[in-house]
């Protein structure tokens, strides 16, 4: 038999054993729900079981260093993140893992947008005020993230580097304890996501001055985009895909993509997915692995141009 006959063979029993699947995120986050709403129809798919393992460490770059190591034979999948897969390259130049040399892209899974919210002492209305403010008073305007190099200091980076205004970032560790300084006015604003804020801006202890990807949010659809109020061309979206080791066999990757994109189309999936107020992708492995190049383009410009560098 042939090399490549056995690989067929080999793709066609696939899977024969359980099937890992590294998440660089906390159990119980948006990335972790969306990974454990796909593999149990994933393991109904191949009848073997996929394995939610959870390994968080350098801002979800351990994760990644991880997968990196592992057999290329289809048993190890990685969640990928913007933060780690679009972000980390541009933040870090001694990045132990390039997503572009040492993984194969699957398919990307969901793009969400995310919503600039502030404290409602704000004076600003919207993004076109917010910046009038800004450079009216350079520096007095402080955002929240949950730490450098994460979707929200990027995305609120970009608006600083893109209006030409000074703004003083404040990191945390992690989304909750960001969030409780906003709300109490310490903070002025955060690009949070949208499941992360709705409660809050329900409530009235935020008020949202826009959303962040091109087209207006369902879950907000009265919110205008930051893109029509106040900066064309603004587009950023967190984003979650799967990704395996460099040199998976094409026939696997193929099956790995096809029974994924499946899965995330299913209605009770796509139900789950709905609440982060996002859209689901499932597209080629070659349309994702031009995507993440791209993004990788996009956040070093934006590093650079802010002078941005990890805390």
């Amino acid at each position: 038999m042939s090399a490549h006959a056995a690989t067929a063979c080999a793709a066609d029993a696939y899977p024969v054993k359980p099937v890992r699947w590294i998440a660089p995120v906390l159990a119980g986050g948006g990335g972790d729900l969306i990974a454990r709403a796909v593999a149990p129809k994933l393991s109904e798919a191949w009848g073997q079981q996929v394995i939610i393992d959870n390994r968080v460490g350098g801002g979800g770059t351990l994760g990644m260093t991880i997968a990196m190591k592992m057999p290329a034979d289809g048993y190890t999948m990685v969640l990928g993140v913007m933060s780690f897969v679009g972000v980390a390259p541009a933040l870090y130049p001694k990045l132990a893992y390039d997503p572009r040399r040492d993984f194969v892209a699957v398919t990307q899974i969901l793009d969400a947008p995310l919503i600039l919210a502030a404290h409602p002492s704000l004076p600003a209305k919207n993004v076109r005020e917010l910046i009038a403010l800004a450079k009216a008073k350079p520096g007095s305007i402080s955002y929240a993230s949950p730490g450098s190099g994460t979707a929200a200091h990027m995305a609120t980076e970009l608006i600083r580097s893109m209006s030409g205004t000074q703004m003083l970032h404040v990191p945390y560790r992690g989304a909750p304890p960001a969030l409780t300084d906003v709300v109490s006015g310490q903070v002025t604003m955060y690009m949070t996501t949208v499941p992360g804020g709705m409660a809050l801006i329900k409530s009235g202890r935020l008020k949202v001055l826009g959303s962040s990807s091109l087209k207006r949010t369902r879950a907000l659809p009265d919110v205008p985009t930051i893109a029509e109020s106040g900066l064309p061309g603004y587009d950023v979206t967190t984003w979650y895909g799967v990704l395996a080791p460099v040199g998976l066999p094409a026939p696997i990757l193929t099956r790995m993509n096809t029974d994924i994109v499946r899965a995330i189309r299913l209605p009770d999936v796509q139900e789950r997915f709905a609440s982060e107020g996002g859209d689901i992708v499932g597209n080629s492995s070659e349309e994702f692995g031009a995507f993440i190049a791209r993004e990788i383009a996009k956040w070093t410009k934006v590093a650079k141009d802010a002078g941005v560098k990890p805390d």
